[in-house]
This record gives C-alpha cells, structure tokens and sequence, in this order.
C-alpha cells in the first residue's frame, strides 16, 4: 500500500540560480543558455488539468523511457537530446544531482512545430468518438462497423493543434499543411508512423499493444527532430495483449486509469482537480513501473 514515507516525489523544482522559462502540466524547463534543462516532475496531468497528489516515480519512468526510445531510434530519426546522466551535465549542475537525477535531460533548443503529430494503430479516444459520430478520424474515412478498440486497417496520422490551455484539437492533414506548408507535412506524417510502427512492434514483442501515441517535433536548423517525450504512458495508450478484446474499453498501463476514477466521480473536468486516493496513486504508479519494465526489459533506475 501507498504511503508517502515509502519514496521521495518530486512535485516542482526550484534551482536556485538557474532560470526557469516554462513550468508546463508535467515538466520544469530551465534556459542555460546554449541547451535547456528539462525536468520531468512527478506532477500528473489528465483532462489538461494538474492533479494535486504526485504520482511517485512518474517522472522518472518519463525521462526514462523516453531516454529508451530516443535511442533506439537514434540511428534514423534525430532527437533533441544532449545527455540524460547527470554526470554529464555541465558543473554548474552538480548541487543538484540528487533532485535531477533519472528525471532530467540536456537537450537542444529548437524551434517547435505547433503540432501534437498522433499515430493511432487502434480506434479508441476521441477517435472512437469521431468515428461514432462520423465515420471518420481527422478526415480519414475508416470501413463501417469497427467496434470500440478494433485494430484499424493500417496505422494512420492524425495530428492536431497544440494548446498552451484547453484540449487540443483535432485537424486534418490538409489544414495542417495549410499551417506549416506541405513539405514538412508529409515529413512530419512519414516520421511519425515510422516511430510507431518501430515501436508497436518492439511492445508486440513483449505483450503490449500501442493503441495509439503521440509526438512533438522542432527543427535543429533545418533538420526535424522529435523532442519532448517519446512514447511514454503520459502520451500514449498501452494495452496488455494478454487481456485485449475489441468491443470496449480496454485495461490499461497508462494513464487511463486515473481518467476512468474522475469520471466515475462526475468531476466536470474543470480545475480544481479533485483530490486522489492512496490507492489511485498507488496503482498508476504501479503502472507506470509495470510498462517501464515490460518495454524497457529492466527496472526503473531510482
């Protein structure tokens, strides 16, 4: 059972010294002039609202994994990372080894592309939703009669407009090209379903499906590479294969846990969000650690 004594979370950072340039749901980003320092607090963000409780461990199995992911995909597609071991990070650092420690990477600056780049291997979400109501996703026709959680006919690109508040929404690729020009549209819609397809078979392999993930790109001059997170359970939906059956929602080693609890209590997604149980935080956790283990094919680093 949870308790607070068990392990240290990490809720926010302040750094004396160093300048803090955006606290975003989840993440402290500090400019150190040439690179940013990018903190993954244990802060948890369902509904684009900041939950109260941390969720011990979180960040660090963000950092992490997407430390995995960033790797192994190195070799083809670019990313944003200049270090995630703390003793590579430069001295002025050092003070605050302990807080940053598997929870923090040095990572490049770029210049954003302001589109959330979704792949989706499975109907679920607001997919499912648009697919009840329309038939579609983003535009996409989809054959009728797929059942809620059906594997789609081949993985699709679905992006959308990010938000600094509020939901983000949904776009057809045709609006998104219009937005940032269709050259780096496609390149965008290429990249990411190459990482998906990379990744859903890396999970096949070991009992977890994708539903579906989502990415953030930047251009190092004129090269796009992927930033922010990768395929962690704050941006994508993992299912276990062994329980997986089409035709409803399915369980789940993501976040989706702590949504399907809020919503049982009616909360109207709106701030404040409400308090957790001992526990929710206990079993998101446990979570998050499971998926960690199973992807990454070790335990957390703590």
């Amino acid at each position: 059972m949870y308790t607070r004594a068990m392990t240290t979370s990490v809720y926010s950072t302040e750094l004396s010294g160093l300048r803090l340039t955006a606290r975003g749901k989840v993440r402290d980003i500090y400019d150190l002039g040439e690179t940013l320092l990018i903190v993954s607090t244990d802060r948890l963000s369902a509904f684009d609202c900041v939950f109260p409780d941390p969720i011990p461990d979180k960040g660090k199995v963000l950092n992490q994994i997407s430390a995995f992911w960033f790797a192994r995909s190195s070799a083809w597609l670019p990313n944003h990372v200049v270090a995630t071991d703390v003793a590579a990070f430069p001295a002025s650092l050092r003070a605050y080894a302990d807080t940053l420690a598997g929870r923090a990477t040095l990572a490049r600056k770029l210049r954003m592309v302001p589109i959330e780049c979704v792949a989706r291997g499975y109907l679920a979400g607001s997919g499912w939703n648009e697919y009840q109501a329309q038939g579609t996703i983003c535009g996409i026709p989809l054959p009728p009669g797929l059942a809620e959680s059906a594997a789609l006919p081949e993985p699709i690109f679905t992006p959308a407009t990010k938000a600094d508040s509020g939901h983000d929404v949904n776009i057809s690729f045709d609006e998104m090209a219009a937005r940032i020009g269709r050259t780096t549209a496609e390149r965008l819609r290429e990249l990411t379903l190459a990482a998906y397809r990379d990744a859903a078979a890396h999970a096949a392999a070991r009992g977890i499906l994708v539903a579906d993930t989502k990415f953030e790109f930047g251009f190092d001059g004129d090269d796009l590479v992927i930033a922010d997170e990768m395929l962690t359970p704050d941006s994508s939906r993992f299912w276990p294969a062994e329980t997986y059956r089409a035709g409803g929602p399915q369980p789940s080693l993501d976040k989706q846990f702590v949504r399907d609890h809020v919503l049982s209590l009616g909360w109207n997604q709106k701030p404040p969000a409400p308090r957790l149980p001992a526990e929710i935080i206990e079993g998101l956790r446990g979570r998050y650690l499971e998926i960690f283990r199973r992807l990454v094919g070790r335990d957390l680093e703590r």
